[in-house]
C-alpha cells in the first residue's frame, strides 16, 4: 500500500491561521486522503514497513520535518528539509493567490484565467521543488506533491 492514510499538521508555535489559510489546509488534506501516492524506499539496506502510512508534518528548528509512521502508529522515519529551496516558490505562491482573489472580485474572466494559469505554474514549480528534495527519502508523483507543497505553504504561513 503506497499512500498517506493520514496526515497531521504540526502548528505549535505558529500564528492562528486565517479563514482562507485554514481552507486550503482542509481541502489539501481531505484531497490527499482520497487520492495521493506515497512510498518510501529502502535506505541503508534496512527494510522499510508497507504502508499506508501516516505523515506528520512540521517546522522545527527551521526546518520542514516529514515524521512518517505505519498505519499502526509504528514510527518509520523522519527526514527534515531544508526551507530555504521553498522560501521564493512560497513567497512567489501567496502573492499570486492573494491576486488571483482580489481578480475574482473585480475583474472579468478571461484576466482571472490568465492569473490562475500563472498560479498553477508556480504551484507546479513548488510540488517539482519538493519532489527533488524528497528524491532518495520518498517517492510521490505529481499530485501528490501539488497537495503536500499545499501544507508546506499553510506551514510557511505561519
Amino acid at each position: 500500500m503506497t499512500r498517506l492514510c493520514a496526515i497531521d499538521i504540526d502548528d505549535r508555535g505558529l500564528a492562528p491561521p486565517t479563514p482562507a489559510i485554514e481552507q486550503e489546509r482542509r481541502v489539501a488534506i481531505f484531497d490527499l486522503l482520497e487520492d495521493n501516492s506515497f512510498t518510501l524506499p529502502p535506505r541503508d539496506g534496512r527494510t522499510i514497513p508497507d504502508g499506508p502510512y501516516r505523515l506528520h508534518l512540521a517546522i522545527r528548528e527551521g526546518r520542514l520535518v516529514f515524521d512518517v509512521a505505519t498505519e499502526g502508529a509504528e514510527k518509520v522515519g523522519e527526514f527534515h528539509l531544508s526551507l530555504g529551496p521553498f522560501r521564493q516558490v512560497v513567497k512567489d505562491y501567496f502573492q499570486i493567490c492573494e491576486s488571483y482573489f482580489d481578480a475574482v472580485k473585480r475583474l472579468p474572466p478571461s484576466q482571472i484565467e490568465a492569473i490562475d494559469m500563472a498560479r498553477r505554474g508556480i504551484h507546479n514549480e513548488g510540488a517539482r521543488v519538493l519532489m527533488e528534495r524528497l528524491d532518495g527519502k520518498a517517492v510521490v508523483d505529481i499530485d501528490t506533491a501539488r497537495r503536500l507543497f499545499t501544507l508546506i505553504c499553510v506551514l510557511h504561513w505561519g
